[in-house]
């Protein structure tokens, strides 16, 4: 019979520690850095709960006037009312959204530097510039798309045209002579111009503006013959009378502008480029953050305000996960900066 010592008897203890020196100090780092995983855990989630404290810049990298100012001008009031905090939009035009690019991308990571950006410029500038000072996909966090729009051929009333196909006659005969505007060098204006002057076998003069407003206002000056215009600065002018449309470049007609054809069925079929936008950050930004500012920016696009607006500049309302936003924005550089060396333009 065993004894009642037995019973309570332990294991006898090993002659050498469990755990060597440094496998104590091993295990002691990992506690450590385990600790330190969960206080910055928390102070991100901390700083996502208490955003904002202060006031947020919108950056637009293009003059007032045009669909990225418009639509950040709308979307800053909607989130200043949303959020109970001021959104101010600041424009810092120039380069093709270079300048606006890199003070963006050289903010800090902490939300109160947002970007709403031309996606389609974004993507192209990688084939347009041959050194840009940041890298257009690493430099930043994707938030959200806030919107697709579509671009409107208008020209001068001068020309004596309704139709698409009036259009290439009068184009044709003035062969090289006709000129035609654009927002800027490798923007999508621009490119859509040349895709559809190609297709079409038209030979016109290149002069490219400072931005979608400057450009519409070339075409009512009769500085220029014609466009791709952004909905905003095209629209008023053309319900007054002063710009004639031709058509759209989306394959469904636009309901700001429901009796303008679109270009492909004004004859070049499948003819398709559209403008997008969405708001992006300095890399970096915490992951909680990204998803709350995220959250504020797909509530203030389904908001009835924002619908009316988007209704009233012809354009669609479009948001989606950061996540897909980053895939979106890889997908659009690869196909834009063919389309660049397509058309062969590069800045120095």
């Amino acid at each position: 019979m065993p004894s009642n010592n037995a019973i309570f008897s332990f294991p006898k203890q090993p002659d050498k520690p469990l755990l060597s020196n440094t496998s104590r100090r091993q295990a002691l780092a990992g506690l450590l850095a385990i600790a330190s995983v969960g206080m910055c855990t928390s102070q991100t989630f901390a700083q996502a709960v208490d955003y904002p404290k202060k006031p947020i810049t919108l950056i637009v990298g293009f003059t007032p006037g045009g669909i990225s100012d418009v639509l950040a001008r709308a979307l800053a009031a909607k989130l200043s009312a949303q959020m109970g905090q001021s959104v101010l939009v600041e424009n810092k035009a120039g380069a093709g959204t270079l300048i606006a690019g890199e003070y963006v991308a050289k903010s800090a990571p902490d939300g109160y530097t947002l970007w709403l950006q031309d996606m389609s410029t974004h993507a192209v500038n990688v084939g347009l510039y041959k050194k840009i000072p940041y890298d257009s996909l690493k430099d930043f966090t994707p938030i959200t798309l806030v919107a697709s729009t579509p671009l409107m051929l208008v020209v001068h009333p001068s020309l004596q045209v309704k139709t698409l196909a009036e259009f290439v006659k009068v184009a044709k005969a003035k062969k090289g002579t006709l000129a035609y505007a654009s927002s800027g060098n490798g923007t999508i204006p621009h490119l859509t111009t040349e895709a559809m002057n190609g297709l079409l076998g038209i030979e016109a003069l290149h002069v490219p503006y400072k931005g979608s407003a400057a450009a519409a206002q070339a075409v009512l000056a009769g500085d220029v013959a014609y466009n791709f215009s952004t909905m905003p600065p095209a629209l008023s002018q053309v319900k007054g009378g002063k710009l004639v449309a031709l058509g759209v470049s989306t394959i469904k007609r636009v309901s700001a502008a429901p009796d303008v054809p679109t270009i492909a069925e004004g004859g070049v079929p499948g003819f398709e480029y559209v403008l997008y936008s969405g708001i992006l950050g300095p890399k970096g930004m915490p992951p909680a953050l990204v998803d709350k500012i995220n959250a504020e920016f797909v509530k203030a696009v389904a908001s009835p305000e924002m619908r009316q607006v988007y209704a009233t500049i012809g354009a669609d309302p479009l948001t989606n996960t950061p996540a897909e936003f980053a895939a979106h924005m890889s997908a659009e550089t690869i196909k834009l900066v063919k389309a660049v060396k397509t058309v062969g333009v590069q800045i120095e």
